[in-house]
């Protein structure tokens, strides 16, 4: 990997930048000294519960600022799905929180219980099973089943929780279908994140904690590729990854330095 020519980075947020309020790194001082040298920065996560807005301003509580453009997140790749099947928006029944409702509504979509064009589904730390077993049963009834991520957990200060991928296994198993996953591995995100940059894959770096979603995704777009360790995937399981990411580093803190020595 050729660190001299990185002049973007695509980073996670969940177990990179933070574990649930509690940030992993001065943020601040990071984004700071990553405009210091020229880099341009984009938050890229699998995470569909929080809108823009909300990234934005859990952000400014840590004391960085960012703009709109700089988020990414699998709510905005299933909005993209669907408009390009659906160019005028339309019902949409949603196993989510809040801030997907907000998402799919900027591209046209709103909640219903009947006569749905798709089921889409993520985490949703509210779930009931009504809801569930209503997705399940418009799913059989012809329903395409889109799901946003396929991550099975994701870190807490409390160790790993369930995750997008545990609510789309329960919906897989009660209807029978598979999902169309839009956020990562699939390379959607990292390539809207690439097209705001203005830059090509190679010359910008995918940084995630994890391999099965952040690192294969980010290899996926073309992309070199950092692992972080404050997450869920190990050293260990990175030295297996094939083929391996580019970096792997104990904690983002390490990332500038490592490439500022590189340039």
């Amino acid at each position: 990997m050729n660190l001299a020519n990185i002049k973007g980075l695509i980073l996670d947020m969940d177990g990179v930048l933070w574990r649930g309020d509690q940030p992993l790194l001065d943020l601040q001082a990071f984004f700071h000294q990553a405009e210091q040298m020229g880099l341009k920065v984009t938050l890229a996560t699998n995470n569909a519960t929080k809108s823009v807005a909300q990234y934005l301003d859990k952000l400014r509580g840590f004391g960085a600022r960012l703009s709109a453009e700089q988020i990414v997140n699998s709510s905005m790749s299933a909005g993209y799905y669907l408009s390009q099947k659906h160019p005028h928006g339309g019902p949409v029944f949603i196993v989510g929180e809040s801030g997907m409702v907000e998402t799919l509504a900027e591209w046209g979509f709103f909640p219903a219980e009947e006569n749905v064009l798709a089921v889409v589904a993520g985490l949703d730390r509210h779930l009931t099973y009504a809801k569930l077993s209503r997705a399940c049963t418009l799913i059989r009834a012809g329903a395409p089943f889109i799901g946003t991520n396929p991550d099975l957990t994701f870190p807490s200060p409390h160790g790993l929780t369930p995750g997008a991928g545990s609510v789309l296994a329960f919906i897989e198993a009660g209807s029978g279908v598979k999902p169309l996953i839009t956020g990562k591995p699939e390379p959607f995100m990292f390539k809207l994140a690439l097209q705001r940059m203005q830059l090509a894959p190679d010359e910008v770096l995918a940084v995630g904690d994890r391999l099965d979603t952040d690192i294969l995704g980010g290899q996926r777009a073309g992309c070199p590729t950092a692992l972080v360790l404050t997450g869920v995937s190990t050293r260990e399981e990175a030295a297996h990854w094939q083929p391996p990411p580019g970096l792997t580093i104990e904690n983002l803190s390490m990332l500038l330095p490592v490439l500022n020595g590189g340039k």
